[in-house]
């Protein structure tokens, strides 16, 4: 059964775990990035939860204060429990993000609960279409792009502390 489900998989779906899993992998490497660079994958990861919200579902429109309710604890989280230093480089207008394998996890935490969600929309609807189920999936999803987003304003914030470079004359 798994197989079938992997073998009906579209092409793009797996294109699309290959570059989040590149992308999981530079993020494991200490690099200097611009904060447009930086906030590429926590567009990814938005996009892909936002396209999984259903409005029209058992939520209603309420499924947008469960998805943010999600984010602002997330990014809560993030920003009281982040600790590290963040070097910023504004004359080159980048910042110094430190290796870590968070991001690769939570790509592919994201991933594999947009894929389960999909498979069971097919085989077991009742579940995703259940208000407890439909509930837990929109704050999760909230939760998942919180880190990104909290992570993405500590080091936005650390970049906009910083004085601007001035220009010699």
């Amino acid at each position: 059964m798994i197989v079938q489900i992997l073998s009906h998989t579209p092409v793009y779906v797996w294109a699309l775990l290959a570059f989040l899993l590149y992308r999981g992998y530079l993020a494991s490497q200490d690099r200097e990035l611009s904060l447009l660079k930086l906030s590429l994958i926590p567009g990814v990861m938005l996009v892909l939860a936002l396209t999984s919200i259903n409005p029209h579902g058992v939520l209603g429109e309420a499924v947008w204060a469960a998805w943010a309710a999600g984010v602002v604890v997330a990014v809560a989280l993030v920003w009281t429990f982040s600790k590290g230093e963040i070097a910023v480089n504004r004359a080159a207008g980048t910042v110094y993000q430190r290796g870590s394998w968070a991001p690769l996890m939570l790509m592919v935490a994201i991933f594999i609960t947009k894929y389960t969600v999909g498979v069971l929309s097919v085989m077991r609807p009742e579940l995703v279409h259940s208000l407890p189920g439909s509930l837990g999936v929109t704050v999760l999803y909230g939760l998942f792009n919180g880190v990104f987003i909290g992570r993405l304003a500590r080091y936005a914030a650390a970049y906009l502390r910083q004085p601007a470079p001035v220009a010699a004359l």
